[in-house]
């Protein structure tokens, strides 16, 4: 798993989460860090990223792993924004999910544990 925000907080909290349950961390604090980090290990299977960051922001990352990489991989956006036109434009880049911050850790799991599962079988 790659966990890509600029936020040291957030991305500390989602590393928690995601360890206790199990999964290996990647983490990157700029989208252009995770673009290196995506072409460079294929055993990613799943990125969680937030929109706003430097250098290269979560849709143009997004928009990297869908266009560029060709992967199906889940990809989970996670913002403060929470604006319909964000979440549609998100939609249509290909994310599989979109979560406003502050979230519910929990469910931020579960939603990553299913997108996985539905992933496998597909």
């Amino acid at each position: 798993m790659l966990i890509c925000d600029d936020d040291s907080m957030t991305l500390r909290i989602l590393e928690f989460q995601f360890k206790k349950d199990g999964f290996d961390i990647l983490k990157a604090v700029t989208g252009k860090d995770a673009q290196k980090m995506l072409a460079e290990n294929k055993d990613i299977d799943v990125l969680v990223t937030d929109v706003y960051m430097p250098s290269v922001n979560g849709m143009e990352l997004l928009t990297y792993v869908r266009k560029t990489l060709h992967s199906d991989m889940p990809v989970v956006v996670i913002s403060r924004v929470n604006v319909e036109e964000n979440i549609r434009y998100a939609r249509e880049l290909g994310a599989n999910d979109y979560l406003t911050k502050p979230f519910d850790l929990e469910d931020v799991s579960n939603r990553v544990k299913l997108l996985l599962t539905n992933n496998e079988n597909n």
